[in-house]
């Protein structure tokens, strides 16, 4: 039997004006709701743990009536980036997702390889309000880019072109481009061409990470670990002449690598965010909930939206406790090698 969304969404209404005016002075408690609307993908790529754990891999898409149970959290949410562990335009109620997240007052962003891209697609993101929408890259060109099977390069620019063409079509001046682009470690000079292809494919900014989640160990080289300092280096020239061109060209740039030290605080800012998985789950980050079918040191999840109001669990004890520990220098154990305590941005 087929789900009315639509009817079912209804009975939410947005905030009203004092409520609006109320979040002059006493903004929301969240800054970001992560929501992984999905953890099926199409691609294949190598440093993935959809393809390196495929054989325990959980495939599923979110259902409406779990994101219809995140209202209370949209409403207090900021933004929400629907996107975790999995292509989210595969989710046939991503659109109905956005809409909600809209009406609860919510910026809306997202993070897509761009396979599903589409004139139709296009001008429903077009056409939703969302602000941001990121497409994923790991090179400059097809073969810098081949650690992402899966995922043709040529059919990334396609993408790109087909909503910056609907997008300018109808002047849809509140919704910005980026790329989301993994820099590897046996690739950092494929970095020096993002100057050029984002001035071709009218990018508005990029955002440059490492490998923050090694899925194999056979991955741990394409990484950049605290202690690598000559490797890190290298990396950091590359990064800071990069920087400069981008941002000389009117762009934004982003970029960070690790530190020798852990900085005392999450960079992920998970006090301040929220991770719903694609079954309601509650985790502090993606990092702390891949979804494969085994025990794993360090998942942590604090409860269901399914059997609770999802701020009731946000202020609850657990939770609380390891919001308070993870901005110290002495987190949760779950959170104390995570690369992203030893994250620090490059100048560029």
């Amino acid at each position: 039997m087929a789900v009315d969304v639509e009817r079912m969404f209804s009975r939410f209404r947005g905030p009203g004006f004092w409520q609006d005016f109320r979040e002059l002075f006493s903004p929301r408690v969240l800054e970001c709701l992560q929501v992984e609307v999905t953890s099926c993908c199409m691609g294949r790529c190598t440093y993935c743990p959809h393809t390196t754990r495929a054989e325990v891999w959980k495939s599923r898409h979110m259902a409406p009536e779990t994101f219809a149970a995140l209202w209370p959290a949209l409403c207090r949410a900021t933004r929400v980036h629907l996107q975790g562990w999995g292509e989210p335009f595969l989710n046939p109620h991503f659109m109905d997702f956005v809409s909600l997240a809209r009406r609860a007052g919510c910026a809306v962003s997202t993070t897509t390889c761009g396979l599903r891209m589409n004139e139709d697609l296009a001008e429903r993101i077009v056409e939703s309000g969302m602000d941001i929408v990121a497409f994923s890259l790991t090179g400059t060109d097809e073969k810098s880019n081949a650690a992402r099977a899966g995922v043709p390069f040529s059919r990334v620019e396609e993408a790109v072109r087909m909503l910056q063409k609907v997008r300018r079509a109808k002047q849809a001046v509140h919704l910005e481009v980026h790329l989301a682009y993994l820099m590897l470690a046996s690739n950092v000079d494929a970095v020096r061409e993002l100057p050029r292809l984002m001035d071709e494919w009218g990018v508005h900014a990029v955002v440059i990470s490492t490998m923050d989640y090694i899925p194999s160990p056979e991955m741990a080289a394409e990484a950049f670990a605290p202690h690598e300092r000559e490797k890190i280096e290298a990396a950091r020239a590359v990064l800071e002449e990069t920087g400069a061109r981008v941002r000389a060209a009117g762009h934004d740039f982003y970029a960070s690598l690790p530190a020798a030290e852990p900085a005392p605080c999450c960079r992920e800012r998970a006090h301040r965010t929220m991770y719903i998985d694609a079954d309601g789950q509650i985790s502090p980050c993606v990092y702390l909930n891949v979804p494969i079918r085994e025990e794993v040191s360090g998942r942590t999840i604090f409860g269901n939206v399914s059997g609770e109001d999802p701020m009731t669990i946000w202020e609850g004890k657990a939770y609380a406790g390891f919001r308070a520990a993870v901005q110290t220098a002495e987190p949760p154990d779950a959170c104390r090698f995570c690369a992203k305590r030893f994250e620090a941005p490059c100048a560029g």
